[in-house]
């Protein structure tokens, strides 16, 4: 008898989904493709602050895992939107901006992503291109009927391309949706200046189009949490309504928690109670009821000003380790004197890094010497440390020899 299961494949060899399956220590692959923060020892970072308001979650009422709302835990939502926008914002003050808790980045982008189709009937998205390949698969999967890129790197000179980005937009049908990340931009690392963020905004403003900012790692790209929010809040203060996809996996270290957060900022404050009520529709199909735990120990951290300090400190921390280990990987490519100019190493920021390497060159560093990095020859840079960045530069500069 045959099995309903006999039309089952597996991926494509080539699919970044089957790393996650794989025995890498193993087959000892130094895989650079973890989008998670790391500490130089290569171990996951458990702030401190997360550990002490923890012991607070366990003696809250939330402590005894009963159902939140399916819109979420309304201090921690609340808490979320006052950090992406700022407390004094004029569309919080306004009563038309509100938080809706999310699963993570990725959960928070797919309702986000199925609000717009279902409820604003948009179907029509541009990405960045090069981005997170989960992105299209999101958008993809949320219904979207068409989904395009816009120009974002340029792979000759390693540097944002924001005037061609802008001529994109500029041929997009009106009222499509932009993905746009606000900081530390995955996966190249490369963020608009504020004066290039004017320009994406007159362009989105033009084209009557609808932003979907991601703010992953707000902290994380300059080290200065208003900094790395700026693109939001001059979108908000020049009256642009938007989505914002928070997640607060890596910010807080709360990879299992799945800690996310959807603010939404509408024109005028009449329309807030029916897009909560849509919302509630979008995500009950989904989870039902969100998480309590991560939610509740974000919330303790940013209602609390001697935890948000500490929490501050630990973000700088995480900051530090990422720019000294980015100038590492920059001296030791410039003391072998490798072919190239790595100038672009130095203007990105945050978790991410765009190396130049082509897919052959990335071949190269996993065939001989057990390197995984994106086939567009983006790493995250928290699996680099002080113990292995030498061994990554020397394979970079064997690459760049043998392939040039």
């Amino acid at each position: 008898m045959s099995s309903f299961f006999d039309c089952v494949v597996s991926l494509d060899a080539g699919s970044p989904l089957n790393h996650s399956t794989s025995d890498e220590n193993e087959n000892h692959v130094m895989d650079l493709t973890l989008e998670a923060y790391r500490t130089d020892e290569g171990q996951p970072f458990i702030l401190p602050v997360v550990r002490e308001a923890f012991l607070e979650y366990a003696k809250s009422p939330y402590g005894c895992h009963d159902y939140l709302p399916i819109l979420g835990h309304v201090p921690f939502r609340d808490s979320a939107r006052n950090l992406v926008l700022g407390e004094e914002s004029r569309a919080i003050k306004e009563n038309r901006a509100a938080g809706f808790q999310c699963l993570s980045g990725t959960g928070t982008l797919r309702s986000g992503a199925e609000f717009l189709v279902q409820v604003l009937h948009l179907h029509t998205v541009y990405i960045s291109n090069p981005t997170c390949q989960t992105q299209f698969r999101i958008f993809e999967k949320a219904g979207f009927k068409s989904i395009k890129t816009y120009s974002y790197l340029d792979q000759m000179n390693q540097s944002l391309d924001v005037a061609q980005m802008i001529k994109d937009l500029e041929t997009s049908p009106e009222k499509s949706v932009v993905v746009l990340s606000a900081c530390g931009h995955n996966p190249t690392g490369l963020d608009p200046s504020k004066s290039q963020w004017i320009d994406i905004f007159e362009v989105v403003k033009r084209r009557n189009l609808f932003p979907f900012f991601t703010v992953f790692d707000q902290g994380l790209a300059s080290g200065n949490l208003k900094d790395d929010a700026w693109p939001v809040r001059y979108f908000v203060e020049m009256d642009s309504e938007m989505f914002i996809a928070q997640s607060m996996t890596r910010t807080f270290g709360l990879y299992s928690s799945l800690v996310g957060n959807l603010t939404v900022v509408a024109r005028t404050s009449t329309s807030m109670s029916q897009i909560a009520s849509q919302m509630t529709r979008v995500n009950v199909s989904k989870f039902s009821n969100p998480p309590a735990h991560g939610a509740c120990i974000v919330k303790t951290i940013l209602t609390n000003q001697h935890l948000k300090i500490q929490w501050r400190n630990s973000l700088k921390t995480m900051h530090e380790r990422l720019k000294d280990i980015r100038d590492q990987l920059i001296s030791w490519l410039g003391k072998m004197e490798t072919p190239g100019n790595w100038i672009h190493l130095k203007q990105q920021k945050g978790l991410f890094l765009s190396t130049g390497l082509n897919s052959t060159q990335v071949t190269y560093l996993l065939t001989n010497y057990s390197v995984r990095i994106l086939e567009n020859g983006c790493l995250c840079l928290s699996g680099l440390n002080t113990q292995n960045v030498e061994y990554v530069a020397r394979a970079i500069d064997a690459a760049v020899r043998q392939l040039n």
